[in-house]
């Protein structure tokens, strides 16, 4: 996908310096913030005319214009000034170095990634401390010396260079990984001997997902943009170690026209012998055509031959293949999911038999290989639920998991031992070692916390929609909690792309929580809680089902005496930016403080930038006169009113987001600064764009502190907790 350019500060260093001067100007916050002129522009859409006097705030990268250089810098100096006046509020708010202090050693806590195994070597991913990010290692077997593979921070000291990723070869002699920079998620590849620690020449660029190794460990395929600025052009390759990717055979191409060139396109699923290729084409967010390869056929004949097993149905399908079969977790007849089986060597291959069927009482997340078995992971009310199955579909029964949570397993198609992450709000995640065989979990890593958390409750209700549908939704509280209407509330929320909302470690929220704050999370329609019929159902012209779901949440809480709106925020970041831009133009009065981070704010134009072409079967487009309508009925930026009080919002983007524009986040701080009835000094409107991050992925541990911070002393401010 096309990474925004990188900001580079002028040689001189003057807006720094003017940054810096702002912000060191006092304690006190300015009263109100920066101006922003109003430049006439309209545009059409079919029949209508649509005005939008910020504009001129999308810069060069808007299509109307040719680059402009001068613009640039003006847009890039309104933001500094934006910047520094957010900065002169958040820094002078009282307790805010204390919610730094405890942050910080929050964050600090040793944080261990799912180890994977190659050989007879096990890698891993740590951090330690004030380690700004992960650093890779490696051990023979379970009590081995562990050694430092890759440690980007001592590549970077800047702190801004991640690791995205790693996958050991098969015999473990190799590992390739994946870099990127300050958040732009441009990955680079490159491979790493184990033993000798020898970097390899191999060096594969664009955007570069984890790749799947063959067993001979010399070759792995690779799914990459064939142009880093094109989004839409993504390929799988086959990478043979020290050929030049440029002499990699192509084994697959995104189309270069047509509407499917603006999906996600093309991901790849090989058998571990190189003899089978899978391809799951994305032709929406909840759907995707299959194809299959015979590779052998290929290197035998120099021709790739297609053959289809699901194309042309409204469906959603992933899995793995084991021998000659295809395990197909799919949607396919099944809102739930179902597994099926596809004979990759039969004279009709599109004929299925169905190994596992739909249930009714949980959603198959996934499937995953390992020894002679499946491991199917299953959401029941949001929790995880892991069970194992025999390659006939035979159940063996439950893994029995260290408790009510969230769970991400790692298996290995030839072991009976996997591994996986336990997350709940109670406790910080943890790694345990899983025995397939007796389905027993047992402790690897665990972090220690160096202060107490507070004594939780735990709760999930449900309420009733405006249309009567009933919605779940996780409470987290101290207990003995008064239900006096007083307690300062935030209400999270996302509500789309088939993604749940889980059990998860409430890090940066423990300084809320242990000063008496509530912190509900809505399981919204357009989630992937209840299967594909859920998400559906908030997709498109049913959007605004997704707005009222949060709007009645925010009832409930407010009807059982949780808080009340001059204590109630709410937070969301990209999709759920959305949803909270969403909410304080429809329902202002509901709400007293909104997060609105790195957002979708703009829906007549997002289709125009970086990669949003993807999410047209989500939300749909303007362009289409039959979305127009319910588009531009839900379009927080459209439906700014002047002389509305809207709630105290801080708006946040990151610079080099690949993802969602930073636009969005621009326009919307203009208008509503400029619109708004309430007082600036008290209820402003806030935007912080970061100059070093993205849409949020590899955010090295100091601006990770800020951010929560930022959150944190912003919301306390608002809703009246005290800090100290």
């Amino acid at each position: 996908m096309a990474p925004p350019g990188v900001f580079v500060l002028d040689t001189e260093g003057v807006r720094h310096k003017l940054i810096l001067a702002l912000i060191l100007l006092g304690s006190t916050a300015s009263a109100s913030p920066p101006e922003t002129d109003k430049r006439p522009f309209e545009y059409r859409l079919g029949d209508v005319t649509v005005e939008d006097p910020y504009h001129w705030l999308e810069g060069s990268d808007a299509p109307e214009r040719a680059p402009d250089p001068a613009l640039d810098t003006e847009v890039a100096e309104w933001t500094d000034a934006q910047n520094a006046y957010t900065r002169s509020v958040l820094d002078s708010l009282q307790g805010r170095g204390e919610l730094n202090a405890e942050l910080a050693e929050l964050l600090s806590l040793d944080s261990w990634g799912i180890p994977r195994i190659g050989g007879d070597w096990l890698f891993y991913t740590l951090r330690r401390g004030e380690e700004a990010q992960p650093v890779l290692y490696a051990q023979r077997g379970d009590e081995g010396e562990p050694r430092v593979l890759v440690d980007v921070n001592r590549l970077d000291e800047s702190g801004l260079l991640a690791l995205a990723w790693f996958r050991p070869s098969p015999d473990g002699r190799y590992v390739a990984f994946g870099t990127y920079r300050a958040g732009d998620e441009n990955t680079t590849a490159y491979v790493f001997e184990t033993e000798t620690g020898r970097w390899l020449a191999d060096e594969v660029r664009g955007r570069v997902d984890p790749v799947e190794w063959l067993a001979d460990g010399r070759h792995f395929i690779v799914r990459r943009l064939s142009d880093a600025e094109n989004p839409y052009s993504g390929q799988i390759t086959l990478h043979e170690l020290g050929r030049h990717p440029s002499r990699d055979p192509v084994l697959f191409e995104q189309y270069a026209d047509g509407e499917l060139a603006t999906t996600w396109g093309p991901y790849p699923i090989v058998s571990r012998d190189g003899r089978w290729l899978v391809v799951v084409y994305y032709t929406g967010t909840d759907s995707n055509d299959v194809w299959f390869y015979d590779l052998d056929e290929w290197r035998e004949t120099g021709e790739l031959a297609r053959r289809d097993l699901l194309v042309g149905e409204d469906a959603l399908t992933d899995g793995f293949i084991s021998g000659n079969v295809f395990y197909a977790a799919t949607t396919y007849g099944a809102s739930n999911k179902r597994v099926l089986a596809f004979d990759l060597t039969s004279d009709a291959p599109e004929r299925f038999s169905e190994v596992i069927p739909e249930r009714d009482d949980a959603v198959l997340v996934g499937i995953a290989p390992a020894a002679g078995r499946i491991v199917a992971d299953y959401l029941a009310d949001a929790y995880s639920r892991i069970e194992t199955f025999g390659l006939d579909g035979r159940s063996e029964g439950a893994v029995e998991l260290p408790g009510i949570g969230s769970v991400a397993i790692v298996t290995h198609p030839e072991r009976a031992t996997a591994w996986l992450q336990f997350d709940t709000f109670s406790a910080p995640p943890s790694i345990h070692r899983v025995d397939l065989e007796q389905r027993r979990t047992t402790l690897w890593r665990r972090p220690e916390l160096a202060m107490d958390v507070p004594d939780l409750a735990v709760q999930q209700v449900r309420y009733r929609s405006s249309d009567g549908t009933e919605i779940p939704m996780f409470l987290v509280h101290r207990k003995g909690l008064r239900l006096d209407g007083e307690n300062p509330t935030v209400l999270y929320g996302y509500g789309g792309f088939d993604i749940a909302m889980t059990p998860s470690f409430l890090t940066t929220w423990l300084p809320w929580l242990a000063r008496g704050g509530v912190y509900a999370i809505a399981n919204l329609r357009g989630g992937g809680e209840y299967g594909a019929d859920w998400h559906r159902a908030g997709m498109l012209d049913r959007k605004q089902n997704v707005f009222e779901d949060f709007y009645a949440a925010a009832g409930y809480l407010i009807d059982q005496g949780y808080t009340r709106p001059e204590r109630l925020g709410i937070r969301g970041g990209s999709n759920g930016g959305l949803l909270t831009g969403v909410a304080i133009t429809q329902r202002p009065e509901l709400f007293s403080a909104a997060i609105v981070g790195v957002p979708l704010l703009d829906m007549l134009r997002y289709q125009n930038f970086l990669m949003a072409r993807y999410w047209v079967p989500e939300y749909g487009t303007a362009e289409n006169p039959e979305h127009y309508g319910f588009l531009a009925a839900y379009s927080p930026y459209h439906n700014v009113e002047p002389g509305t009080r809207y709630p105290a919002t801080l708006l946040t983007a990151g610079e080099n987001d690949s993802r969602v524009h930073p636009l969005h986040a621009r326009k919307m701080a203009a208008a509503l600064q400029a619109a708004t009835a309430g007082d600036p000094e008290h209820e402003p409107i806030l935007l912080w764009v970061d100059r070093e991050t993205g849409h949020g992925q590899g955010k090295p541990l100091e601006l990770r502190i800020r951010e929560a911070a930022d959150q944190l002393v912003f919301m306390a401010w608002q809703l009246g907790l005290a800090i100290d």
